[in-house]
Formats: structure tokens, C-alpha cells, sequence
């Protein structure tokens, strides 16, 4: 059901060639974006018009309006589960919690007396946030992206979500729910590329937007990188994916299932174990196959997520090597189930979100542990990171000098722009204290 790759006994390579032995599913953003370019460019011309097309073409929905009307946002609330209703207000209020102790203060440097330095934090004015809906329906995204562009401050949020022919061309009504659970008022039944569109262009119903952030398919990720450049955003989010660092302390059960969990969201998931125990190993490939046989989505996603090419167990000599291959493969989510599992957890230096020891599975981080779990994919986590109340700041610095502060280094802003060949900029300054500028040839 799941490949090994072992990588003991000579020396772990560094770098891109310890990379290029570790499992990765093929996402070929740049070749998608072809496709999705003509669809981007028919809402940019027809706006309202192109995405009612799209909507019945790719959704298999006739729509009047793309707008949701408050009243479905409010009877969507009315009529949500009271067992669904409270799980989605403890998990915004947990991750409220977190995302407010995230909230940026302006900060003031004197760097000279008579100069300072204010760095001040400005939230986006407006962003367009995306909540998927195709094999599965995330109302958990929804608060992942609406809480933290609340409490940064942003004034003006929309989300936009997929029209569902189930539910007479409106999202799913527990996407409503939580939209409306969060004080959102302006939802569009728009999905894939086309949000993505409409929300970087505008339209006769949507306002353009300054950003666009959220989890989607390869549609997602693609609009996203042709409208890079004209609107800010979160990242181009490839396919999910585990990886579980473990030694022989770990229970086999727990690492089989929480492999399955993330193979259960999509084909190319990946699912990947890092250990140095050959019985885990084994305990964890026996373990699997019930498993799987006893839960949903086994032929469609769970089986040939786990049997693709992004998924393996890897064999290392120990666990210091089981944290450069886990470094080098930059998790979106990283699993440490080993002993003294905080120590380990604290020198990983490459993964989207950590989750130590055995009572931390990724599942409390994708819905109630206050984190977020709109996170770094494909490797990105070595150099970017998960959606936060910092995604949607902005830091402005103000400088302040007084006449004597800039006399004091002004022979030094001088001489720089001189060593630039930029004689105009050293002017700027010599102009201000009536000292001479040579004049132009």
C-alpha cells in the first residue's frame, strides 16, 4: 500500500540532492496556468457574466446572482447542527486566542538624537479570502482565513466559495454558517480560478481586492500565480501533506492513522513516515490495511494517495538523521513521535506546523488547536509560513529627522550616493545646508 525508501547506512547527501530522494507528488503549477489564463481573462472582460458561465460549465449550476443574499448567511445559521454550531465557536474561539497574541504594536527607534525610526503596522484595506468546496467542504478554512484577517484589522472581507447544484446554487450551507458565525456578510458563489479572478479584477457585483488568500486545487495555485504582482497573496497551496518523524517509542496506531488522515483529503496527499525503526516500520504497514478498510474515501483518495509517488515510509540510521530528511522535505505538517519529543520538536527548522508527542495529532491542528492550518506546501516551509494576523499587516516605516540629525550624517549619505554614481541624491542633501552643487555638463 506504501512504498519504502531506504536511505541507511551511507551518508545523508545535503541540500537539493537529499531532496530529490524524498517522495513529492507532481503539481505542475506552471502548466495549469495555461489553462486557467483564458478563464482569468474572460471575467477580467465580462466580470458578472463569465463567472455565471463558469459556474454552470464547471459546477453544473444555473445562477441569477453570484451574490449570496443575507438571508441564506442567516437561515444557513439558524438551521446548522447545535453539535456543528458549537465545535465551530470553540474553534474560533481558540483560534481567536492565538491570532490576537499575533497583533503588531508601532514601534519607535531614536537612532540619533533629534532621529527616529517609527515602524508602524497598516492592515490590508481589502481581501478576498477562498474557502474550497469541491471533494470536501472546509467551513474550518473559513475561520483559519476570517480570524486572522480580523483581528489584523481588515475592514473589507469577502470570501467566496463554490456554488453547489445540492443546494440550489449557493455554497455548502456549513460554509454559510460559519460566515455568518463570523460577522461576514459578503459571500460570492464563485469557485477555483474564477474567485480568484473575480476578486483581482472586480466585477459589477464584487469590489476588486488587495489580496486574495486561502487553500484550493492546482486551479487555485495557478490563478494565484498569473495574478502575482497585481494583488498580494497567502501562497500557492499544493496538495496537503504529513510527514511523521518516529522511533520505536511511537504507537504504531497512531502513526498509521494519522497517515490516513491526511490521505483522506485528496489523491495526491502525501503521506509520509521518517523513522529509524524497522519494527515501527512494519507494525505501521500492518496496521494501515484495516484501517483504511474501515473508513470513507478508500478507492477514490485514500488508497492512491498512500500508493503514489508522494507517499513512503523512510528508513534512516537515528533520529539526527531522521531531522535532516524531515529539514530537507520541509513538511507542511510535521508529526514528532519520538522520545523526548519536545528536545526533537525544538531543533526542526523546516515545516509549516509542528505537532509533539502523541497527544498532538494533525487533525487537533486542522480544526480546535488554535493554530492555523492554512500552511506552507510542497517544500515552501523553508522559506515561508503559515496564514497569520502578520499576512494581512503591512510595516511602514515613518522617518523623522531633525535639522541637526541630518547634518550629523550628511557628509556619509553624501559620499555613498557619490560611490553610487548617483550625484542627484548627494545633492538632495548638499541643497538643504546652501552647500555648493557642481552644475550639470
Amino acid at each position: 500500500m506504501i512504498c519504502r525508501i531506504d536511505l541507511r547506512g551511507d551518508a545523508l547527501p545535503e541540500g537539493p540532492a537529499l531532496r530529490d530522494l524524498l517522495p513529492r507528488a507532481d503539481f505542475d503549477v506552471q502548466a495549469a496556468l495555461e489553462k486557467v489564463r483564458p478563464i482569468c481573462e474572460a471575467v477580467h472582460h465580462r466580470g458578472d457574466a463569465a463567472l455565471i458561465d463558469f459556474a454552470e460549465k464547471f459546477d453544473g449550476v444555473k445562477l441569477d446572482r453570484l451574490r449570496v443574499p443575507a438571508e441564506a448567511l442567516t437561515r444557513a445559521l439558524e438551521e446548522l447542527d447545535p453539535a456543528v454550531r458549537a465545535a465551530l465557536e470553540e474553534s474560533v474561539r481558540r483560534t481567536r486566542l492565538v491570532h490576537r497574541a499575533q497583533r503588531r504594536s508601532t514601534h519607535t527607534t531614536q537612532v540619533v538624537p533629534g532621529g527616529t525610526v517609527t515602524e508602524k503596522w497598516v492592515p490590508v484595506g481589502r481581501v478576498g479570502l477562498y474557502a474550497p468546496g469541491g471533494r470536501s467542504v472546509y467551513p474550518s478554512s473559513v475561520i483559519m482565513n476570517v480570524v486572522p484577517a480580523q483581528e489584523a484589522g481588515v475592514e473589507s472581507i469577502a470570501l467566496a466559495s463554490p456554488a453547489q447544484a445540492d443546494f440550489g446554487g449557493l455554497p455548502h450551507p456549513t460554509i454559510l454558517a460559519a460566515c455568518a458565525l463570523l460577522g461576514v456578510d459578503e459571500v460570492y458563489a464563485a469557485g477555483g480560478a474564477t474567485a480568484v479572478a473575480m476578486f483581482a479584477y472586480g466585477t459589477e457585483s464584487c469590489p476588486p481586492a488587495d489580496m486574495v488568500t486561502g487553500p484550493g486545487n492546482i486551479w487555485v495555485a495557478a490563478a494565484k500565480r498569473y495574478f502575482t504582482g497585481k494583488i498580494g497573496i497567502d501562497a500557492e497551496a499544493g496538495p496537503t501533506e504529513i510527514a511523521i518523524l518516529a522511533d520505536s517509542t511511537a504507537d504504531p496506531v497512531h502513526v498509521a492513522s494519522d497517515l490516513i488522515s491526511q490521505a483522506e483529503h485528496d489523491p495526491l496527499a502525501a503521506a509520509v513516515l521518517v523513522t529509524d525503526s524497522v519494527e515501527l516500520a512494519e507494525a505501521v504497514e500492518k496496521e494501515l490495511e484495516p484501517q483504511v478498510a474501515a473508513t470513507k474515501h478508500v478507492e477514490d483518495r485514500i488508497r492512491p494517495a498512500l500508493a503514489g509517488r508522494q507517499s513512503a515510509i523512510v528508513l534512516v540510521d537515528g533520529v539526527e538523521e531522521g531531522l535532516k530528511v524531515v529539514d530537507a522535505y520541509g513538511a507542511e505538517h510535521l508529526e514528532i513521535q519520538t522520545e523526548h519529543a519536545v528536545e526533537v520538536a525544538d531543533r526542526v527548522k523546516n515545516a509549516g506546523a509542528i505537532f509533539v508527542g502523541p497527544w498532538a495529532p494533525v487533525s487537533l491542528g486542522d480544526y480546535a488547536a488554535g493554530s492555523n492550518h492554512v500552511l506552507p506546501t510542497g517544500g515552501c516551509a523553508c522559506h515561508s509560513s503559515g496564514l497569520s494576523v502578520q499576512s494581512f499587516l503591512r510595516g511602514i516605516h515613518i522617518v523623522d529627522y531633525t535639522k541637526d540629525a541630518l547634518a550629523e550624517v550628511a557628509h556619509h549619505v553624501v559620499t555613498l550616493a557619490e560611490a553610487e554614481d548617483l550625484p542627484a541624491h548627494g545633492a538632495a542633501i548638499k541643497a538643504r545646508f546652501g552647500w555648493k552643487v557642481p552644475a550639470s555638463k
